[in-house]
């Protein structure tokens, strides 16, 4: 829901838009486009169907489908291989409670709005500047997390952030860094990594890498493109890391669904924000 406010002749019309997200606890699951999303995955029971219903991409709906599992600390959706339809995709009960409980938020939400639109007619100069002050990363692996340790160096700092039990990153960012964001153990945060910094390496061999993050997992998409190959790699704790790398080094390690993978990317590759 959507309503415009009143501005001064010259300045282009602001629209403010708002859009629902549910929380647990610290972490944000998801807006509205995700909830629809997941309704369109429980009532088609395949991932294409609900991209085509909510106007995404197979490719944006299964990214979408990542970051909420990531975010949620367990999967929201599970895939199924096989069948005589070749597989599809359901709700788990965490992900069905979670739309119930979306709808009857959504209803409320749209009440708000109503009221927050006459407010913003007051003050366009605000809402502009605020508009101004949201910035996006475009960081394609973005993971939730809490601080669970910091070690102090004279210029930076290394801070382990634990995702869930099975499963931790190392970052590494400037001392001024760690003070700016409030860092302590304990703390939420959130992680971004660029696919073009995850290096995809399997196991096997005696090859020894310096970088700090080399996390454990399974390959569970493998996207070709003319130049590039994305490959997504499930982590034992659920959340799954996108991997950039040419089409060539794809090929020549003979990628292949389901095969086991290291997700290996350096603690400064790793930047940190936090929830609050």
């Amino acid at each position: 829901m959507s309503k415009k406010s009143d501005h001064a002749p010259g300045r282009p019309a602001l629209e403010l838009s708002g859009s629902i997200w549910f929380r647990s606890g610290d972490q944000d699951w998801g807006s509205q486009k995700r909830m629809a999303l997941l309704e369109a995955i429980d009532q088609a029971g395949s991932i294409t169907a609900a991209a085509k219903k909510v106007g995404l991409s197979y490719k944006g709906a299964w990214d979408a489908v990542d970051t909420m599992n990531n975010l949620a600390g367990e999967p929201l959706v599970l895939r199924s291989t096989g069948g005589q339809r070749g597989g599809g995709a359901t709700l788990t009960p965490r992900a069905k409670a979670l739309l119930a409980t979306f709808r009857a938020l959504n209803a409320e939400h749209e009440r708000f709005m109503a009221r927050l639109a006459s407010v913003s007619r007051q003050a366009p100069d605000n809402l502009e500047l605020i508009q101004h002050m949201m910035i996006q990363t475009s960081a394609r692996n973005k993971l939730a997390g809490t601080v669970q340790r910091i070690k102090v160096g004279a210029v930076n700092d290394e801070i382990t952030l634990k995702l869930n039990d099975d499963t931790a990153i190392v970052a590494s960012i400037s001392s001024e860094s760690t003070a700016e964001l409030g860092l302590c153990v304990g703390k939420r945060a959130l992680a971004f990594i660029k696919a073009s910094s995850v290096i995809v390496g399997l196991p096997g061999g005696d090859t020894r890498l310096s970088a700090r993050n080399q996390l454990a997992g399974r390959i569970v998409r493998i996207v070709e493109g003319a130049v590039n190959t994305e490959v997504s790699i499930a982590l034992r704790g659920g959340q799954v890391l996108t991997a950039m790398l040419s089409r060539d080094s794809a090929l020549s390690l003979e990628l292949r669904e389901e095969q086991p993978a290291y997700a290996i990317f350096k603690a400064s590759s790793v930047m940190l924000g936090v929830l609050d």
